[in-house]
């Protein structure tokens, strides 16, 4: 029985690392891809030629090809809450169509869409392992719990943060669904998954180079007591910019379903294009430009980093209702850490030593109000933020989730 029993533990120690590594793999292919592509459309082919409109035209015609594509292909790729959706109430996500999910999940990020990778790729992904469970003796009957762990791998690779993916799909499915898969088996087969996913992608990146970097870490800042006082003040900001990022999200929606498809997602591109024509930071997910900002924001008045959030809230807001989709955690961090620079810069102008910290708590009433889930808020923040600042960021989670109304 013993025997039987290590033989079991065993099986399931090396299907998870193999898991773990193909998914590390498959991300980081994807990413790589996404990376050369964005190189030759924005670097090389601008080197050669110069024109004031070219974002515009991109963006206009890569909207267009999105919408010919999603015409024949369908609407993808998926938002996360979707993927989640369909698993708890059809348990299971179809895979049959990985191709076009891959196509799908690449054109917005290629074409300079604000918006980030998680979507599509958790999509790609969750279908995988329900292949795996359609598929594989070992993983049937488990493909549902399985695809969750997926779900948990793509984001923490994504963010650079390993329990971020646990505790946000852990939140959103609190119910224990399967119950061969105890809870010291589930923690077993998340840790072992999530630790084999990093260092495949860690070697890849190493051989390879990157795909994307991840968030760049903030310097640790020293609190002094007026940072307390201004921080119910940096938490209402973030509110405020939570709110809307609901109102605009649904007014987008509103506004693209009026027009038929394929010109919604000219139109969207089209807007794309005029806003990176007119501020080029306002394009891509917002990861390269956070780590731009942290070294140029004194060169910037307050009140334009503060309407930059506002407008790249927006932004993200239209390519997603406009086909132009993908994920809004990239985009959304990038746009609070713009509204605690713009804000501590208002209020201190003289001192750039409370710009951190205001960066930190209205970022995470923004994340907080939207997402509803504080300790995922602070995994995902985890690695961009010093760690003294932790219980700041939860506790300015926490109060977002409960302020801002869904």
């Amino acid at each position: 029985m013993n025997k039987i029993k290590l033989k079991n533990q065993w099986n399931l120690t090396l299907f998870c690392m193999i898991v773990g590594a193909f998914i590390s793999a498959v991300i980081w292919l994807f990413l790589k891809a996404v990376s050369v592509g964005t190189s030759f459309l924005w670097e090389w082919i601008p080197g050669k030629i110069t024109w004031p409109f070219y974002p515009i035209l991109v963006c206009t015609a890569g909207g267009a090809l999105i919408g010919i594509f999603r015409k024949k292909c369908g609407d993808y790729p998926e938002e996360l809450t979707a993927v989640l959706g369909k698993i708890k109430q059809e348990k299971r996500y179809e895979y049959r169509n990985m191709p076009v999910m891959l196509i799908a999940a690449f054109l917005p990020l290629v074409i300079g869409s604000s918006v980030g990778p998680e979507a599509g790729l958790t999509g790609i992904i969750v279908g995988l392992c329900y292949w795996a469970g359609d598929n594989l003796k070992f993983a049937k009957g488990n493909a549902r719990e399985y695809s969750k762990v997926g779900m948990a791998v793509t984001l923490s690779l994504l963010f650079h943060s390993p329990l971020f993916g646990i505790f946000a799909v852990e939140e959103e499915n609190k119910e224990k669904e399967i119950p061969d898969l105890t809870r010291t088996s589930k923690t077993f087969v998340y840790g072992i998954t999530i630790a084999s996913g990093f260092g495949a992608y860690l070697l890849l990146s190493h051989l390879f180079g990157a795909g994307m970097g991840g968030f760049p870490s903030f310097p640790p800042q020293e609190l002094v007591r007026t940072d307390y006082l201004m921080m119910i003040v940096y938490i209402l900001c973030g509110c405020i910019l939570a709110r809307f990022y609901q109102l605009t999200h649904h007014g987008c929606a509103h506004l693209a379903g009026k027009l038929p498809s394929i010109l919604r997602e000219t139109m969207g591109g089209l807007c794309l294009g005029i806003a990176g024509s007119a501020v080029p930071a306002a394009l891509f997910s917002g990861e390269e430009q956070m780590g731009v900002l942290m070294g140029t924001y004194l060169d910037y008045l307050p009140l334009w980093l503060i309407a930059m959030a506002f407008f790249k809230i927006l932004l993200t807001n239209l390519c997603i209702q406009s086909g132009l989709a993908g994920g809004h955690f990239f985009p959304v961090i990038f746009a609070g850490v713009c509204l605690g620079y713009g804000i501590a810069g208002l209020v201190f102008p003289e001192s750039a030593g409370h710009v951190v910290f205001a960066a930190a708590v209205v970022t995470s009433a923004l994340l907080g109000g939207i997402m509803k889930k504080p300790l995922a808020v602070t995994m995902v923040l985890s690695l961009c933020f010093p760690v003294k600042m932790f219980v700041w960021i939860f506790l300015s989670a926490a109060i977002g989730s409960k302020v801002v109304q869904a």
